[in-house]
């Protein structure tokens, strides 16, 4: 009554879930081809401290003159261009993996910051932005009537 067949379409409905998890995995990989998200550059470290945040970028061999940094609201937009050494007459790279060019790199912060007291320095090739958090953006303390 139930040839050969039967047995192939339950070997194969039952890989259907790994199939599936393997097609959830390659679209999650190729979403962003064209976007640099896969490798961000530059890479950033973000942390909390006290009541502000810290942010640090690394920008080797860059001039502080083409490193740019805004806040608007609770985005946090670092922007830049990095150049290539110059080759002088006869030189030429045999390996070349310093990114060079535009970047751009926008982080959505956590809360609002007060954009009047953000500080950024750049020093020996790292970039240091503090962010304080805004007043009116803190946490406040709700008394409890009995």
């Amino acid at each position: 009554m139930f040839g050969p067949g039967i047995w192939r379409m339950k070997r194969f409905a039952d890989s259907v879930p790994e199939i599936m998890d393997l097609q959830r995995e390659i679209n999650r990989l190729f979403s962003n081809v064209g976007q640099n998200t896969a490798f961000d550059y530059p890479a950033i470290n973000v942390w909390e401290k006290d009541d502000s945040l810290v942010v640090t970028m690394e920008l080797p061999g860059m001039e502080s003159e083409n490193i740019n940094v805004s806040v608007t609201g609770a985005t946090l937009t670092i922007s830049g261009a990095a150049k290539a050494d110059p080759l002088k007459e006869g030189e030429t790279y045999l390996r070349q993996e310093r990114a060079v060019g535009n970047f751009q790199r926008n982080f959505q912060l956590p809360f609002q910051v007060d954009s009047k007291k953000v500080e950024a320095k750049y020093e020996k090739g790292v970039l240091n932005i503090a962010l304080p958090r805004l007043k009116e953006d803190l946490p406040k303390k709700i008394k409890i009537n009995f």
